[in-house]
Parts: structure tokens; sequence; C-alpha cells
């Protein structure tokens, strides 16, 4: 999709070089070759393909040529309960802001809702004004992500370390595996946020080295505050990375102490069967006097008791949840 965001108008689609006159932000949304070529020819600039953009290296993803500067990193997106992070790439001339990407996101949203509101307080060609804007929006976007995952693992926190722990094993052992499956999905998803901090970070040190802001004084101290604001959150990433990992020493801890539980009820159940089976291998079968070898239904009381020998044991470990769905 090639879209065209105006200020003060609602976002349009571009089929033909004549939709995109007054404009100063096109954005490709998932684009096909064909929209590539056209947004190559509304705005005479060589655009990179998905594969440059997917590029690790640095001078890969921040390079100039002539008057164009090309910029791209990695965004965290969430699609079908799976993290991916998805390549954006900005191409920034005194003419045009192009942006390339292949997911919607939410700031990207935001901020076209910003210009069609007219909620900005800058000119419609102002492309350095456009740069800014869309980076603050995208690190407000990932604090917001952040706050959410911090929520997530101070909930988990009081799940781990609850005083009221079930009292039936299955139940314990369900709620610890849920528990991991949640710190995974933390684990990877503050992962994800810091590589894209660190994307846009390098963004901004790129932008600040080319003096791209030079002649700009409040762009200069917007994009020092920027900075400030991907550090801090770069230190809050590193104090969830430290939280999660504490939960899920706990959390494997508390797996450790039920396993201790199980061996230590496995060891007295053993234990009182040995004193029996001691005296019976003595003593068993060697008096005279046994009423049961002239009792008619001796036998059968022998086999129904050898079944209740198993059963016993049986219910109580299905009592104690010991025969849970394992695959869960």
């Amino acid at each position: 999709m090639f879209l065209a965001h105006p200020v003060g108008r609602p976002v349009h689609e571009i089929l033909a070089a004549d939709d995109a006159q007054d404009v100063a932000w096109l954005d490709l949304v998932d684009p096909t070759e064909d929209e590539i070529r056209l947004a190559e020819a509304v705005s005479g600039i060589s655009l990179p393909r998905r594969e440059a953009l997917e590029e690790i290296e640095s001078s890969s993803r921040h390079y100039r040529k002539g008057d164009v500067i090309y910029l791209s990193t990695p965004l965290v997106r969430m699609i079908n309960d799976a993290l991916t992070a998805y390549p954006v790439g900005m191409v920034v001339s005194e003419r045009w802001f192009i942006t390339l990407r292949y997911a919607n996101y939410t700031a990207f949203e935001t901020m076209s809702r910003d210009l069609a509101a007219n909620d900005v307080d800058f000119a419609l060609s102002d492309v350095p004004e456009l740069v800014i804007h869309l980076l603050e929006t995208v690190v407000n976007r990932l604090a917001d992500i952040l706050e959410s995952a911090g929520h997530t693992l101070a909930t988990i926190s009081r799940t781990v370390f609850t005083s009221t722990r079930p009292r039936r094993h299955v139940r314990n052992v369900d709620v610890l595996r849920q528990t991991l499956r949640e710190l995974g999905a933390s684990g990877d998803l503050t992962s994800s946020i810091r590589e894209s901090l660190l994307g846009v970070d390098r963004i901004g040190m790129y932008l600040g080295d080319a003096r791209y802001f030079e002649f700009r004084d409040t762009l200069q101290a917007r994009l020092r505050i920027l900075g400030r604001d991907v550090a801090s959150l770069n230190d809050y990433v590193a104090q969830m990375t430290v939280k999660v990992q504490f939960l899920l020493d706990a959390t494997l801890g508390f797996i450790s102490i039920d396993q201790n539980d199980g061996m230590k009820l496995l060891t007295v159940v053993s234990f009182v069967g040995i004193t029996p089976t001691l005296l019976a291998g003595i003593y068993g079968m060697n008096f005279k006097i046994m009423p049961e070898l002239e009792w008619h239904y001796g036998y059968f009381y022998a086999l129904c008791l050898m079944l209740a020998s198993v059963l016993l044991p049986l219910f109580i470990f299905w009592r104690r949840g010991w025969f849970g769905d394992r695959s869960k």
C-alpha cells in the first residue's frame, strides 16, 4: 500500500504521480515492486528494497547518497501472539520524507492521526519536523509497551511469591508451567524492544553526527532529549531483564522444591512398606497355625488384599495430583 500523509487532510492512497502533490510524507506499507517504482517516479529518489533494509551492518543501515539520507531499523511487532522485528526504512531528502515498512505500527498510525487532525505545530513541507516527530512517536510507543510489560512482570511476581499456594500438586505445576511461558514471552519482548531502541538510538546518533538539524536549535534540543529518553528506556529494559532472570530462577527453585516434596513422600511410602516386607520375609509361611490356609475364600482374600495394596497408593498419588497432564 502506498499512502500519502498530508497535514490537515485525511490519508489517501497514491495511485498516480498527481496524487502526491503538496505532500511531504510518503508511507509505503508492505509495498509491491510496482508501488516502490511509483514512489521512485513520484520522488525522483532511488528507494531500498527489503533485503537492503534487513542488513545488520551499521554502514548498510545508515548512509548518505548526495543530499538523500537512508536510514533503517528493526521495530518489534506482535502478530498472532508472535513477536517479530520487521525492518523499517526511512529516506530523507530536502523535499521528501519516505518510510518503508512491512507491518502496521501504532506509532505510524498515531502520527498519521495527528497530521490529519492538524494537531502539529509545523508546516506541511517541514521534513526535519516530520522525521523527529516520528522518532519521538516511536519511542513513546516503545515506552508504552515497556510499561505494559512491567505490569505483566509485577503480576507474575505476585503469582510466584504468593503465600496461598494451591494444595493440589497438579494445580501448582500448572501455575508454574504457565509462569515459565509468561516469563519466556516477557524475555523475548524485552530483547526485541532493546533491539528496536538500539536502532532508534543509532538513527538519532547518525542524524546528530551528520548535522542534519545543524541550523535548527529546537530540533537539536529535541534530538538530545530523544537520546536521553532512549538511554533511560534502555536502563529500564536492563532492569526488566534482571527481573525476568530473577523470577525465572525463583520459579525453577519452586519446581525443585515440589520435586523434593514428591521424592520425600516416595521415601516415606517406601520406608513404610519396607518393615512389613522384612517381617514377612523372615516369618512369613513359617508358622504351624495359619487360619487362612483352611479358609475357603483365603485365595480370593489374598488377591483382593494385593489389589488394594496397589490401588491405595495410586489413589493417594492421584489425590496429590501426580497424574496431571504432563504435556501442558
